[in-house]
């Protein structure tokens, strides 16, 4: 079960993340460009998904198009989601809860190369250990 201090974490490690708050919600950049964030669930969307309350911690990512985030949530249901808000949007929704910090470092670092500039994906994975 990962926890926000893990998203912190794997966030900060990637190159010139940032951290920022948002309506008190956290959400981490990369050259202005919001990768990953924390998003509590809004009425439409527990409407939505049948349910009354917010399940647990949720955070959102980008996803390099629908395609992606539509093979997430077929692979992962239960750990992966949308909402209609969400519907022409290249982001999925994470059950925080649910996912183990192995995979959340995946889906972080996959956000974070799905808005990081060109350049420094380049620089990043030159540099990266095989």
């Amino acid at each position: 079960m990962a926890t926000w201090d893990d998203v912190r974490d794997l966030a900060l490690a990637l190159p010139e993340a940032s951290e920022h708050l948002s309506r008190g919600n956290a959400q981490w950049k990369v050259h202005a460009k919001g990768f990953v964030w924390e998003r509590p669930l809004r009425r439409a969307d527990l409407e939505s998904l049948g349910i009354a309350q917010q399940p647990g911690p949720v955070l959102g990512a980008k996803t390099e198009d629908e395609a992606v985030k539509l093979a997430l949530i077929s692979e992962d249901p239960s750990v992966f989601f949308t909402t209609p808000h969400f519907d022409g949007y290249a982001a999925v929704l994470v059950h925080l809860d649910r996912i183990s910090r192995r995979r959340l470092g995946e889906v972080v670092a996959e956000a974070w190369a799905a808005v990081a500039p060109a350049r420094l994906l380049r620089e990043h994975f030159r540099h990266e250990p095989d």
